[in-house]
C-alpha cells in the first residue's frame, strides 16, 4: 500500500535509523511486535522494561512508514468532542477515555526527555475555533463539559482572539497540556533506546502469516521462521498480516511545510491551530520557523501517485493559511500527501483477537494516534503480563467495530 508521496520534510531533520548490531533470532520471544512507528516502538519500550524479550519486524526499512508522514500534534481532545462522545458512550467511558488521553501527555513528555536524542517535544496550548458562527454553540458546550470535568481550558470570544491571534473568529476553545513532537526524531530515540535494553531489531522482514504451534505462535516471514508466546500488530494504516479491520475507515490526507518564517509574536504562545469544520484545518510550528499545514481529507485509501495533485491540493491549503495570518510570507517548501485511519466509533482499536488467542493489536486510528498509542502500550503490557487493567474493554476489538 502507497502511505504516503511527495517530498515529506521530517526525514531531512535526522539521519535515517540503522541498528547498530545484526541480532541473532532467540529461539523463542515473549513479543514479537509487527510495525516500527510509533505504535510499535511505544509498546516494545513498555514491554522491554518489563523485561520481557521482545523483537521488532518491519517489512520496510525501520521508522520510515506513517511516523515519517505524521504532522506531531499531541492533544487530550479528540476528533469527537466529549460531551458528544457522552452522547455515544455514555458519561463513564466518555470522561475515562478524555482522562487517559490528558494522562497520556505526561507519559509523551517522559519518555520523550529520557530519550538518547533531542525530540523537539514542546508543551503547547491549542485553539480549536469555531468555523461559522453556527458552531460557537458546540464550542461552548466543549467548554462547559471540559471544565466540569476538571480539564485545563478557556473560552475565547472575538474580542479575546483578536488580541491573542492575527485573526479571529466567532469564538475560540483553548486546551492546555497540548505539545509538538518531531514524531520521526521520536522513534529514532525510542529505538535507540530499546538497542540498550535488548530488543532485536528485524527491518525488511514481513509477517506472511501466523500459526499457532503448541503453547506458542509460529511466525513466518520472508526471511525466516519466529516463534513468539505474543504478537502484537501495530500496522497503522497497512492491512494487518492476520485479521481483518471492520469499521475503519482509512483515507488520505494533504500537508505542507512552509519556508522559515521571520517570527511568531503575535501568535499566542505557537499553539496547534484547528477547527470545527470537518475535515478541518490544523497548523503548527516547527523548531526551526516553519509552518506545518495539513487537511483536506478525501476518502480514499492511498496517497496520490500524482506530484501535480499534491501541488493543487497544498496551494488550496497555503491559501487557507496566508487567510490566517496574511502578514506571513508563507511559501511551500515541502508538499505530501498520507495516509490516515479513522474508526467509525471514534474509539481505537486495542486489545486481543477475539477468536486467536495470544494475537493483540493496537491500532491508533483518529487524529490522537500518538496518544492512543501511548495509552495503548500501557494496556497491552498488562494484558500481556497477566495484570488486571481496569480501561481494556473500552478499547476491546470484540464490539460492533474492531477487528475480526
Amino acid at each position: 500500500m502507497n502511505i504516503h508521496n511527495g517530498s515529506l520534510y521530517w526525514p531531512t531533520t535526522t539521519i535515517p535509523f540503522t541498528p547498530k548490531t545484526t541480532s541473532e533470532k532467540l529461539d523463542i520471544y515473549d513479543v514479537v511486535i509487527v510495525g516500527s512507528g510509533i505504535s510499535g516502538t511505544l509498546t516494545a519500550l513498555a514491554l522491554a522494561e518489563s523485561g520481557l524479550k521482545v523483537a521488532i519486524v518491519d517489512k520496510r526499512e525501520l521508522a520510515t512508514g506513517s511516523s515519517s508522514a505524521n504532522t506531531g500534534l499531541l492533544q487530550y481532545s479528540n476528533d469527537i468532542m466529549l460531551h458528544e462522545l457522552i452522547g455515544q458512550i455514555g458519561e463513564t467511558d466518555a470522561v475515562r477515555f478524555y482522562q487517559l488521553c490528558y494522562e497520556a501527555m505526561d507519559d509523551l513528555e517522559r519518555i520523550a526527555r529520557k530519550l538518547p536524542i533531542e525530540v523537539d517535544f514542546i508543551r503547547r496550548p491549542s485553539i480549536c475555533y469555531a468555523s461559522d458562527e453556527n458552531d460557537v454553540e458546540k464550542i461552548k458546550a466543549e467548554y462547559d463539559t471540559l471544565i466540569n470535568y476538571g480539564f485545563p481550558c478557556d473560552y475565547w470570544g472575538r474580542n479575546e482572539m483578536a488580541e491573542k491571534m492575527p485573526f479571529t473568529k466567532h469564538g475560540a476553545l483553548v486546551t492546555y497540556g497540548d505539545a509538538e513532537i518531531n514524531p520521526l526524531k521520536f522513534v529514532h530515540g525510542i529505538l535507540s533506546k530499546l538497542e540498550e535494553l535488548g530488543v532485536h531489531l528485524f527491518p525488511y522482514t514481513e509477517v506472511i502469516d501466523v500459526f499457532e504451534d503448541n503453547d506458542s505462535l509460529d511466525i513466518r516471514t520472508n526471511r525466516h521462521p519466529l516463534y513468539a508466546s505474543n504478537i502484537i500488530y501495530t500496522t497503522g494504516y497497512e492491512t494487518t498480516p492476520v485479521g481483518e479491520r471492520v469499521g475503519a475507515d482509512i483515507n488520505r490526507s494533504y500537508a505542507f511545510v512552509s519556508n522559515r518564517i521571520a517570527e511568531f509574536s503575535d501568535w499566542y504562545e505557537q499553539a496547534l491551530i484547528w477547527e470545527t469544520k470537518r475535515p478541518y484545518l490544523y497548523i503548527r510550528t516547527a523548531v526551526d520557523g516553519r509552518l506545518i499545514v495539513g487537511g483536506l481529507d478525501e476518502d480514499k485509501p492511498e496517497a496520490p501517485q500524482s506530484d501535480e495533485l499534491i501541488q493543487q491540493r497544498t496551494e488550496n491549503l497555503l491559501q487557507q493559511a496566508k487567510e490566517l495570518f496574511p502578514d506571513y510570507d508563507i511559501q511551500i517548501d515541502y508538499a505530501y500527501a498520507a495516509s490516515f485511519g479513522e474508526s467509525i466509533d471514534n474509539i481505537p482499536f486495542i486489545g486481543e483477537h477475539p477468536t486467536k488467542k495470544n494475537q493483540f493489536y493496537l491500532l491508533g486510528y483518529g487524529g490522537n494516534g500518538t496518544v492512543y498509542s501511548m495509552l495503548g502500550s500501557h494496556i497491552l503490557k498488562d494484558l500481556i503480563t497477566g495484570n488486571r487493567n481496569e480501561d481494556a474493554d473500552l478499547f476491546q476489538l470484540e464490539r460492533k467495530y474492531g477487528v475480526k
